[in-house]
């Protein structure tokens, strides 16, 4: 591990032109991708796991990071997806006995560039007010090119707005993991960048659970004879993922119940009719409060979106697949955070009712789609 007090330079480059001049926090070099923040105080390891982060440069605004290093046991996925890396003050020590490497050793071996030493309350209230950004860390030899080259870099990058990054993060062959006491079914789980901590809620509720790549189609869900069909959450635009909406509208159309999160809420709503749209700097922590429309209760929910459902916060609606209400939403900025079908079986939520490393407000919500599917099982045997 590099002393923390002798560190390459490295500055961070905003698309606007915006320069913050650090020191090298992980992997030494370049990197490029949308800056965006998040506002956990804690689970930063589940953070860097999660494939929804993929192409996203991650600025932790908790002010200290890595004290806690990291370890084998809590990872959400095969590796780190984040593109790039910012603290403020990373720690010098670890100091927790599951630690078995620091965050820093962690992040130079997986090759993610970070920056840290630099005001990152600073660049979450311009981010907030200018909206995310295309970004670019520099650090090592990469911190003294020139700074017009530094921002043409940043500016020639892409854009997240139209790009579908499902593909990138996706299992290749299908792996099943098998439920947990009775077992109510097969359930497909299109992998759109999944978390551990997901697959293993719907394994506890019964479901033997077939991970199954994105470029699934639906005869080979069909195949494996599913009692429901579940979409995870993911990185990406949803504007951009035309297959995997109509596959969702094949799957609706077979009468198969639904449970969709994050992105799986934007495809639902996509696939019901609705549009999407970007958010200024989207919702990222795990402390971001949501209403549930039909109890009334007010969750404390782990977020990581930056596109959201456009649809009307009240009252019912008509779609593709007949009525629909949105059942959940933010607090802070009155976001649809959740979709109930009316007349099929299927919702969704645009947030991450595993709460890794998050509130355990909404992991109610596994329950509620065990019990949708039962009851759907019940009624189909009734009517044979």
């Amino acid at each position: 591990m590099t002393s923390l007090l002798d560190r390459d330079p490295a500055v961070l480059v905003l698309e606007d032109g915006t320069r913050y001049v650090g020191n090298a926090y992980g992997a030494v070099g370049t990197t490029l991708g949308e800056v965006v923040f998040t506002t956990g105080m804690t689970g930063y390891q589940e953070t860097l796991t999660d494939p929804s982060y993929a192409g996203q440069i991650v600025l932790q605004t908790a002010p200290h990071i890595g004290n806690t290093g990291v370890n084998t046991e809590d990872p959400e996925s095969r590796r780190v997806w984040v593109a790039g890396y910012i603290v403020r003050d990373p720690s010098r020590v670890v100091s927790n006995w599951r630690a078995e490497e620091s965050l820093d050793d962690a992040l130079e071996r997986d090759g993610i560039v970070g920056i840290s030493g630099i005001d990152t309350r600073a660049i979450t209230r311009h981010i907030r007010s200018a909206g995310s950004m295309r970004g670019g860390v520099f650090s090592g030899e990469a911190a003294a090119i020139d700074a017009d080259e530094q921002l043409r870099i940043v500016q020639e990058a892409p854009q997240m707005t139209g790009q579908n990054l499902s593909g990138e993060v996706s299992v290749d062959v299908a792996a099943v993991t098998p439920a947990e006491g009775e077992k109510i079914g097969n359930l497909a789980v299109i992998d759109l960048g999944i978390k551990q901590a997901t697959v293993n809620n719907l394994a506890r509720r019964g479901f033997e659970v077939h991970v199954l790549p994105q470029s699934v189609t639906l005869e080979e869900i069909q195949a494996i004879e599913p009692v429901a069909v579940f979409y995870s959450n993911g990185p990406g635009d949803p504007a951009a993922s035309a297959a995997h909406v109509d596959l969702l509208r094949g799957v609706l159309s077979e009468g198969l119940p639904f449970f969709g999160i994050c992105f799986g809420n934007q495809l639902l709503g996509r696939a019901l009719g609705l549009g999407t749209y970007k958010l200024p700097f989207g919702h990222r922590g795990i402390n971001q409060p949501v209403r549930d429309k039909l109890t009334g209760r007010v969750e404390i929910t782990a977020h990581n979106h930056g596109f959201a459902v456009d649809a009307p916060v009240e009252g019912e609606f008509d779609t593709d697949f007949g009525r629909a209400e949105v059942s959940h939403v933010g607090l802070n900025d009155n976001v649809v955070e959740g979709l109930r079908a009316l007349d099929i079986p299927a919702f969704s939520v645009q947030y991450h009712p595993e709460a890794a490393g998050g509130p355990n407000d909404a992991n109610y919500l596994f329950d509620r789609f065990k019990d949708m599917v039962v009851d759907h099982i019940s009624k189909k045997d009734s009517n044979a």
